[in-house]
């Protein structure tokens, strides 16, 4: 059977509905059945350090650091003891704002997952990554996943990493199969799976091997959804499952509220577009819950 590879048709007022029918009721978990949002430090995974892996970070535009860096992150959790599933967020190359990062963990925590929004740039003293090489972000997300992995209130067996635009990029890359075991990580600590918004789809591998699903706008000029369906051609099926959603009108950033004017960044146009940003809630919330549910 095919690889799911949609452009979605509109239904505007069902899926609508369902996309604001989820924010809202993220939302008021977030109030009724969530922990204030703490702000956390944690370690990067550190790179294993030869020859090969560190060709390949640098192939992949990454600075390789010996020594682990600290990072900074962002911990919500639903209220009570669990152990829940939890979701690590990787922002894009505008670093992560404290409106995303509100709105994620609205969403996240509300849906009954830990998440952890990792800042990839504070600390290291970064603007915005947006025109040149970016940070190990592969090794903050590993870093990120160990710490979940020791939380008590956590399941280590059902994390996802969640990743916007250059996160997204990031979590095709950590859902790609790899030649050589590139970070100093358990053989048996893993992502469950991968929700990717708006990525370059060329920067992964043909074969992933974690089930993922990729969310981006037909319009979008900075990451064009026709590179993610050529990609899926090549992949002809194989390797773990991946579905591809793109929405019909929708530019870069179409979840993303601040948006609703539209804007022009680094010569590309961002746009938020409801409707989109509704069906592709909807369509997280039910690939995290198959794919963590157990």
């Amino acid at each position: 059977m095919p690889e799911p590879n949609t452009r979605a048709v509109p239904n505007a007022l069902r899926l609508t509905c369902l996309g604001v029918i989820a924010f809202a009721t993220a939302l008021c978990g977030q109030t009724l059945r969530t922990q204030a949002e703490e702000l956390i430090k944690f370690e990067s995974a550190p790179y294993v350090l030869g020859q090969v892996q560190q060709r390949q970070a640098i192939e992949r535009g990454e600075t390789v650091a010996k020594l682990p860096t600290t990072i900074e992150g962002y911990l919500s959790k639903p209220d009570g003891a669990g152990p829940f599933p939890a979701i690590v967020y990787l922002h894009g190359c505008s670093g992560l704002s404290s409106t995303t990062r509100a709105r994620i963990s609205a969403l996240l925590t509300g849906w009954g997952y830990v998440s952890l929004a990792v800042d990839s740039f504070t600390s290291r003293g970064i603007k915005d990554a947006c025109q040149g090489g970016m940070p190990p972000r592969q090794a903050d997300a590993l870093g990120a996943l160990l710490y979940l992995a020791s939380l008590p209130s956590v399941d280590a067996k059902r994390i996802a990493v969640v990743g916007s635009s250059q996160g997204g990029i990031v979590a095709l890359r950590l859902a790609s199969m790899q030649d050589v075991k590139l970070f100093d990580i358990p053989d048996d600590l893993k992502f469950k799976a991968a929700v990717a918004y708006y990525p370059r789809c060329g920067v992964a591998s043909k074969q992933l091997i974690l089930p993922t699903i990729i969310l981006i706008g037909e319009l979008d000029d900075w990451t064009p959804a026709i590179d993610c369906e050529r990609w899926m051609a090549l992949r002809a099926g194989k390797g773990a499952p991946v579905k591809l959603l793109v929405y019909p009108g929708a530019y870069h950033a179409f979840d993303v509220p601040t948006l609703r004017a539209g804007r022009r960044l680094f010569g590309h146009w961002l746009k938020y577009d409801a409707d989109a940003a509704a069906r592709s809630i909807s369509e997280m919330h039910d690939f995290l819950a198959s794919q963590l549910s157990n």
